[in-house]
C-alpha cells in the first residue's frame, strides 16, 4: 500500500510532489574523482598529478585548494540531519527543531528544481549554521535522455561552476527515488540505462569544472513498494557515488521495524556496493505507534556501522511527520538524539 506525501522547497511555493511511502569495506579514504577530476584536486593542493606529495610547488605558487570533502564521508560520528519548512533560506523551523531535538542538525536538506540556479546563499546559510547542505535535485523540466545527450550542458555547467567559486562542501542528490514509479525520471517513463548515462554525465562535467566539493548522493526509494524492480541497473558505479542514500518512512501501514523497512533495501544494494548509507529521507507518521518508531530509528542506525546517519522530514504536509506532533514523539526524539553516536562538527569531522 502506499500514499503520497507532499515535498517542499525553501524559499518558493509548497509544490506537492507524489511519493510512495510504505510503512564493508567502507570508503577506501578517497572520494569519486575521476581521474581527471583527482588530477585537478591534486593539482589544486599543489602537487603533480599521481605524485605521493615529495613534489610539491613552492607556497607561494600553490593556487588556493578546493575544499576536501573526503572527511565528510565516513566520519567517526553520525549525522542527525533535517529538512524544515523555508530552510535554510531561514533558519527559524531549524532552530525550533534543534531545541526540540536537544541538538543541532549538522545536515539540512532542501530540495532544488532542474533549472534553478546553485543556490550559494542557502548553501552558505547552512554552512554558518554548522551543517552541510543537501540538494535533492529534481529533473521535472528534462529527460534523462537529454541530460545524458548533452542538451543540458551549458547548465549543468553553470551550476557546478558556481559550486566551485562558493568552495564550501555540498551533497547533491540528483532524481531520488529513480526506482519507483511516481516521478518523470522514475520506471514508468525512464529505462535505468537512461538514468545512470545521465547521473554519470552530470558527475564528468562536475569533474571537468573541477567542482570537486560535491558529496555525490544515489537515493533510491526503499524496494517493497516495487520489488520486482532490481537497484543493481540503477547503480552508476563507486567512480560515482559517495553515499547511499536510502529513502524510506515509518507509516501507519507496512514494515515497521528498522530491519523489515530497510534491512532488504541495504541488503541487496551490498550485492555490489560497499559505499556508506545514510538514510536521505526519514519520518513517522503521527500515531499511538510513532515514539516507537522514533526509537527504532535511532537504534537501528547506532547498531549499523556502515550508517552515518539520517535526514528527518519535519513537515506536517498529508500527515504530521514532525518531532513535536505528540509530546511523547518529542520526548522519545530528545532522548534518543542525546546519544553521542549523533552529531559532530562538520568543520571537525
Amino acid at each position: 500500500m502506499s500514499f503520497s506525501v507532499r515535498r517542499v522547497r525553501a524559499s518558493r511555493p509548497v509544490r506537492a510532489l507524489a511519493a510512495t511511502l510504505i510503512a564493508g569495506a567502507l570508503l577506501a579514504g578517497c572520494s569519486t574523482f575521476s581521474e581527471e577530476g583527482r588530477d585537478q584536486y591534486e593539482r589544486g593542493q599543489g602537487e603533480q598529478p599521481g605524485a605521493d606529495g615529495t613534489g610539491e610547488a613552492s607556497e607561494s605558487a600553490k593556487p588556493e585548494p578546493p575544499y576536501d570533502v573526503r572527511p565528510l564521508l565516513d566520519p567517526k560520528k553520525k549525522y542527525l540531519g533535517v529538512a524544515a519548512d523555508g530552510a535554510p533560506a531561514k533558519m527559524k523551523a531549524v532552530e525550533d527543531f534543534a531545541k526540540r531535538a536537544g541538538k543541532k542538525p549538522n545536515l539540512i536538506e532542501f530540495y532544488s528544481a532542474w533549472g534553478d540556479q546553485y543556490e550559494q546563499e542557502l548553501v552558505k546559510n547552512s554552512w554558518d549554521y554548522g551543517s552541510v547542505a543537501f540538494i535533492a535535485w529534481e529533473p521535472f523540466e528534462t529527460s534523462m535522455k537529454d541530460i545524458a545527450s548533452g542538451k543540458e550542458d551549458k547548465y549543468i555547467r553553470e551550476y557546478a561552476k558556481s559550486v566551485k567559486e562558493l568552495n564550501l562542501p555540498v551533497a547533491i542528490s540528483f532524481a531520488h527515488e529513480m526506482n519507483g514509479f511516481w516521478y518523470p525520471w522514475g520506471t514508468k517513463k525512464t529505462s535505468a540505462a537512461d538514468f545512470t548515462a545521465a547521473y554519470k554525465h552530470i558527475h564528468d562535467i562536475f569533474d571537468d569544472e573541477g567542482a570537486t566539493q560535491v558529496i555525490w548522493v544515489w537515493s533510491p526509494n526503499v524496494t517493497h513498494p516495487m520489488p520486482k524492480v532490481k537497484l543493481k541497473p540503477y547503480w552508476p558505479g563507486d567512480d560515482y557515488v559517495d553515499w547511499v542514500g536510502v529513502i524510506g518512512y515509518y507509516a501507519a501501514t507496512g514494515p515497521n521495524t528498522y530491519q523489515t523497512l530497510y534491512g532488504p533495501t541495504m541488503t541487496q544494494i551490498r550485492g555490489f556496493t560497499n559505499k556508506p548509507f545514510i538514510i536521505a529521507e526519514t519520518a513517522a507518521q503521527a500515531g499511538e505507534r510513532k515514539p516507537a518508531d522514533i526509537k527504532s530509528l535511532f537504534q537501528g542506525t547506532v547498531q549499523r556501522d556502515d550508517v552515518i546517519g539520517f535526514v528527518w522530514f519535519n513537515f506536517e504536509k498529508e500527515t504530521d511527520w514532525r518531532i513535536n506532533s505528540g509530546p511523547l514523539s518529542e520526548k522519545t526524539f530528545k532522548q534518543q538524539a542525546a546519544n553521542s553516536s549523533f552529531g559532530f562538527d562538520v568543520t571537525k569531522p
